[in-house]
């Protein structure tokens, strides 16, 4: 087992990391920015570390700063949470270079999946299911660019190779567009991402975002975890999310599953991943898979009983991956709310100190957070300052709870989107299900805006 963790994040999500190590005996180790000396994980780690000031680029991004602090406490690992630098190729080589344990999978495999020209390739092979589109990056043949997109049928979208999280995409809608759209999104994507490569997808107008949860020991074998249903979003960014996923029967969910599993096997993956898709008319398209934890890996451990942090700290330390697919159960509803430090439906940042502060509480209630009475929210990084998740014994029982645990929580001095949370919880088109990645806009009135 691993002696000692740094934990190179902040936030809600170096809490949960300290507790999962703790549980399994390993010493912590936090590091922090000036703005953040009073997060709790700071004060619970065995070793603390001010490694800059607020902004992240002279913090929590500074790579040196980080191996620093492994070397001066004696650690052995590095968990990089997410965001931040959790899914950056570069940092994790570094790490592996210096003789560290990066916990997630090992650089080459980081950057082979990040770059989406060479995963999709790599998805296919797998028999993963993708979306029709130019199976390679577009090249400089204009004449070329305009036949494949007559023959994929308008609209269309073009997205960077090295992209993610809703960035680096421009949708196409007519063939006057398509040659500017291109040279744009190049242009974007060499600034963004320092890889100007960009390929073409059918776009997919009313699709529902749908990710399934995967475990790899990286030494033969792999286990899925079922699906969560990421579709209430705003300009690709989440904001409710349930598992399973409605409408998705467990024919479906066997067989991409295994899929999934099966392009795992074939890259030699190791630690938690998460395959994300589109899903529209029944069928399932391939985005992109994200090499760490996600924010929303409550949902999938209400759901199956299994801790996925200490699973993926049993996996780095060299343990073969203990579960089998048969041990992996799906039993009743879960639904997660991201509450945010912003106003509710113009998504304004709203930093400040807690004034007073209610968690709520109950059977099938888990809130994680950093948040206490006193605590100021501080304006340099996410908003999300804590995630409340309701398990029920269905999806009408998991409403209920999380109603009911909205009304319970309570924070002052600072605006939040709980408000926005408890409309989407008596919206009658989320009550039935299935809604689309636009429904959150469209119930928002912001697509007029767009």
């Amino acid at each position: 087992m691993l002696k000692k963790v740094v934990i190179a994040n902040r936030g809600e999500i170096a809490l949960r990391i300290l507790r999962a190590c703790r549980e399994l005996g390993i010493q912590t180790v936090a590091l922090y920015s000036s703005a953040d000396k009073a997060l709790p994980h700071v004060a619970l780690a065995d070793e603390s570390y001010c490694i800059g000031p607020p902004a992240a680029k002279d913090s929590y991004l500074k790579a040196d700063a980080i191996i620093s602090v492994a070397d001066l406490s004696g650690a052995d690992a590095i968990h990089p949470g997410y965001g931040f630098l959790a899914e950056d190729a570069d940092f994790a080589e570094l790490v592996e270079r210096c003789g560290l344990n990066f916990i997630g999978p090992g650089s080459e495999v980081i950057r082979l999946l990040g770059d989406k020209v060479s995963a999709l390739a790599l998805m296919r092979q797998a028999g993963v299911p993708t979306l029709p589109g130019s199976d390679a990056a577009l090249g400089t043949d204009a004449e070329a660019n305009l036949a494949l997109a007559r023959r994929l049928g308008y609209p269309v979208i073009i997205k960077a190779a090295g992209g993610g999280g809703g960035k680096g995409m421009r949708q196409v809608w007519e063939e006057a567009e398509l040659l500017q759209a291109i040279a744009l999104t190049q242009a974007e994507a060499a600034a963004a991402f320092n890889n100007p490569v960009v390929y073409m997808e059918k776009f997919l107008q009313q699709p529902r975002h749908i990710e399934f949860q995967l475990l790899a020991d990286g030494q033969g074998k792999a286990i899925h975890l079922g699906e969560r249903d990421c579709s209430m979003q705003r300009l690709q960014q989440k904001v409710t999310e349930e598992a399973p996923a409605p409408g998705i029967d467990e024919r479906q969910r066997r067989d991409l599953g295994e899929r999934c599993v099966r392009a795992c096997l074939e890259i030699g993956y190791r630690g938690v991943g998460t395959f994300e898709f589109l899903y529209q008319d029944g069928e399932f398209y391939f985005i992109e898979v994200n090499t760490r934890i996600q924010v929303e890996h409550p949902l999938t451990e209400m759901i199956t009983g299994v801790d996925l942090l200490k699973q993926q700290l049993r996996i780095a330390s060299g343990e073969p991956l203990s579960l089998s697919q048969a041990d992996i159960q799906i039993r009743g509803h879960a639904i997660e709310c991201r509450i945010n430090a912003e106003a509710g439906h113009t998504f304004l940042p709203s930093p400040g100190q807690i004034r007073s502060f209610n968690a709520p509480g109950g059977n099938g209630v888990r809130w994680d957070s950093q948040l206490y009475a006193g605590y100021r929210v501080p304006p340099h990084y996410d908003s999300l300052i804590g995630k409340l998740i309701c398990h029920g014994d269905d999806r009408a029982s998991a409403m209920a709870k999380m109603r009911q645990a909205l009304s319970e929580l309570k924070i002052t001095g600072i605006a939040t989107n709980i408000g926005l949370q408890q409309e989407i919880m008596r919206d009658d088109n989320f009550i039935a299900g299935g809604c689309n990645i636009h429904y959150l806009e469209h119930m928002l009135g912001l697509e007029a805006s767009r």
